[in-house]
């Protein structure tokens, strides 16, 4: 009844429908004329990612539900995992950057080529690495940081150029967040998960992209009709 927007990431993703989460802020924009699916794995790679990606977004042809009809957009948040340091002790997740660009290019091209006219919005992550080392999800022997900023600016490049070549937007929350002075603390915490700012940051950066795709309340309609429209002498005429 309703057309959907595919939520595809990690954590970040994953945890978009917390409160006050991004995902959920985009569900309660649209309720009524949007699904917002949520798909996000947390500690996924693009690599992994990829490799799941059938099983993720059925083809019509095998009976999935949500593959059957084309998503007004998907956002494709990866990169927080891939940009993990090769000598650290999250380096299982770690890809070459050459591979998680190419990753991303492999993903976009299977969404376009499935959904040719779906909106495909790709994200940038941000890392704070003092807050990494004060949260770590993970024993952490060395004391050295698992990820650092730097290291997710030049992903953050790379997915950057992979939306150039593709040709599809993208929302450089890396560079989007470090305009603001006091930003690790503002929107992250843990120096991965986002804050409710944060969150609210990425909202507003999807949002803009969406409006620019000409995905908008202005232009959906509701599925059912709304209260204000039911006749209240015959409220079962206005369903038939």
């Amino acid at each position: 009844m309703r057309p959907t927007i595919f939520l595809f990431g990690d954590s970040i993703t994953e945890a978009s429908f917390c409160d006050g989460g991004w995902g959920a802020a985009l569900a309660n924009h649209f309720s009524r004329t949007v699904d917002v699916v949520l798909r996000g794995y947390s500690g996924y790679n693009t690599r992994w990612a990829f490799q799941v990606f059938d099983r993720v977004f059925p083809a019509a042809e095998s009976g999935g539900s949500e593959g059957s009809a084309s998503p007004l957009a998907v956002t494709v948040f990866f990169g927080a995992n891939d940009a993990s340091l090769p000598d650290g002790y999250a380096a299982f997740q770690h890809l070459p950057v050459d591979e998680y660009k190419q990753n991303l290019h492999s993903i976009v091209s299977s969404l376009k080529k499935r959904w040719p006219n779906t909106l495909i919005i790709l994200i940038t992550p941000p890392i704070d690495e003092d807050e990494r080392l004060r949260y770590p999800y993970a024993e952490n022997p060395s004391g050295l940081p698992e990820r650092t900023n730097e290291a997710a600016g030049v992903f953050a490049k790379a997915c950057m150029e992979a939306a150039g070549e593709c040709g599809v937007p993208v929302v450089d929350l890396w560079t989007r967040m470090q305009q603001c002075p006091d930003w690790c603390k503002a929107f992250l915490s843990d120096g991965l998960q986002l804050t409710r700012e944060g969150n609210k940051v990425v909202f507003e950066e999807v949002m803009k992209k969406l409006n620019e795709g000409g995905i908008s309340l202005g232009k959906l309609t509701v599925d059912l009709p709304l209260i204000t429209d039911i006749d209240q002498d015959d409220p079962l005429k206005t369903f038939h």
